[in-house]
């Protein structure tokens, strides 16, 4: 999304630089224009609280380009809040993608994968969401993170649902701008053998074990369906495995990391797109981009996904950590190829209302003319006073 942005701000005329942290959390290079020093080994615990090197490099990079206005996201996993101090002078929004300001591990979800309703504070450590010996660290960073956050001109959420989280903890006057997807080319008429697919990391709280369970029991009922992982992750080996014990491996294929546009052509194919998620979806990426390529859903009552799919029309909406349930909805739609039809036309149609990354885009370019207004009437108020 950060990339998208970048990109499409360039393409509309306006210089933008994109900076980050050079940590690899998988195969895919960092494409930053500006980076700083970032890890995923156990030295990241401390560079969440303080990263210098964020902060030299945020310091030197303002200095020369002189933004108009700086947009943040995803600022606790390496970046750390004390860059804040360094962005002083430069109007800056805050752009909520995950739960990060109100949780330290961001999902807001408790280790047994049920929803965390807890305040941070003496419950993460307690709950067992964070060490011992990392909670201090953790927490505190979360409270630098609120005692600058007044430093914001503006905070938007990219959901209605991580709104209201949000609010539960005092971040209030919280705007909402959707994310966007590209516009693709609706996917071809559907071929005669039904496929299931998923797209996303193979990560316990993406839903991809109990998907694998619900399979197993459609796959009794419907042995010529097949069912695709598009993505990769620290879970596939041991769905690997899963797969093979229960006889339904011939079936199921394991893409790893793909390209966008060879992620595209397979998920092209697919009946359905199943999104399980058992964390709470702050909004729900891969099922927008799914209802671009007109591709009906079955998801999770997780989150922002009930804001994405229109349960009933777009797709069907599911319990989450229900295997039964979830291979249900999804044999009702790949036993019916009409209604998979329907409901991925439907999707594409809520798509291009909601989800276009080009009406995104210009949601955040308003927001910026708006804060620049109010910056430069500010300036003038105190040079008059």
């Amino acid at each position: 999304m950060s990339l998208a942005l970048r990109d499409c701000y360039r393409e509309r005329g306006h210089q933008a630089l994109l900076f980050s942290s050079r940590a690899l959390y998988g195969t895919l290079p960092v494409e930053a224009d500006h980076t700083c020093f970032g890890t995923v080994s156990p030295l990241r615990q401390v560079l969440r609280v303080a990263n210098l090197s964020a902060w030299h490099g945020i310091r030197k990079v303002v200095s020369a380009f002189r933004p108009d206005i700086v947009h943040v996201r995803m600022l606790t996993t390496q970046l750390s809040p004390i860059i804040l101090p360094a962005l002083r002078g430069y109007p800056t929004i805050y752009h909520a993608c995950w739960h990060e300001p109100i949780c330290p591990i961001g999902l807001k979800m408790l280790p047994d994968m049920s929803p965390c309703e807890y305040s941070a504070g003496i419950e993460c450590w307690r709950q067992g969401c964070v060490s011992a010996s990392g909670w201090t660290g953790l927490l505190f960073q979360l409270r630098l993170f609120k005692h600058w956050r007044g430093d914001f001109r503006r905070v938007v959420a990219n959901s209605h649902y991580l709104k209201e989280r949000l609010g539960e903890d005092a971040w209030n006057d919280v705007e909402v701008i959707w994310n966007g997807v590209p516009d693709v080319e609706q996917r071809p008429a559907l071929e005669n053998q039904p496929i299931i697919g998923f797209a996303g990391r193979l990560t316990p709280e993406k839903g991809t074990n109990d998907l694998v369970d619900a399979f197993a029991i459609l796959h009794k009922q419907m042995p010529e369906a097949r069912l695709v992982f598009v993505g990769d992750g620290p879970d596939r080996l041991l769905l690997e495995r899963k797969c093979a014990s229960l006889g339904i491996s011939e079936s199921v294929q394991f893409t790893g990391s793909l390209s966008r546009e060879a992620s595209n052509a397979i998920l092209n194919q697919v009946w359905v797109q199943a999104v399980p998620s058992i964390c709470q979806e702050s909004f729900g990426l891969v099922a927008a981009e799914a209802q671009m390529r007109g591709t009906a859903l079955v998801a999770t009552r997780r989150g922002a996904l009930p804001e994405i799919i229109a349960d009933g029309e777009t797709g069907l909406l599911v319990d989450a950590s229900c295997p039964t349930k979830l291979a249900e909805a999804l044999l009702k739609i790949v036993r019916n190829k009409d209604l998979a039809e329907r409901f991925g036309r439907a999707g594409r149609l809520r798509a291009m209302d909601n989800f276009r990354l080009d009406d995104c885009v210009s949601s955040f370019l308003d927001l910026y003319s708006r804060v620049l207004v109010e910056d430069r009437s500010d300036s003038v108020s105190g040079e008059l006073s």
